[in-house]
């Protein structure tokens, strides 16, 4: 059964920084692009950062560029996203997503994944 399993999530300060992990179990991420979402109270999912499953493509929503970081360790099936210079408008549920690499096509959009986790809480608060 393909799954994916988020983890790293909490409660931060703003300023602070996290490290959230994708881990995928019944399949190999080595095929397959990841896509980093995250949805707020009363908001759409939004993309905040994908990687092609060669991890030669990375791409970002402008409100994060320059303080995430998403990179991939196909050895370990674990996709990673380091989050730096945390804000208050960080505040949301994260999602991994994976979609076949033959079939992405670059979009960073909800609509180009096909496999979804359960999503971690990053809480940024004083």
């Amino acid at each position: 059964q393909l799954q994916l399993v988020e983890s790293g999530g909490g409660l931060v300060q703003p300023g602070g920084s996290l490290r959230l992990s994708c881990a995928a179990s019944g399949f190999t991420l080595d095929y397959y692009a990841i896509g980093w979402f995250r949805q707020a109270p009363g908001k759409e999912r939004e993309g905040v950062s994908c990687i092609s499953s060669s991890g030669g493509s990375t791409n970002y929503a402008d409100s994060v560029k320059g303080r995430f970081t998403i990179s991939r360790d196909n050895a370990k099936n674990t996709v990673y996203l380091q989050m730096n210079s945390l804000k208050p408008e960080d505040t949301a549920i994260y999602y991994c997503a994976a979609a076949p690499g033959v079939a992405y096509q670059g979009m960073c959009v909800p609509d180009s994944f096909d496999y979804w986790g359960q999503g971690t809480q990053v809480t940024v608060s004083s």
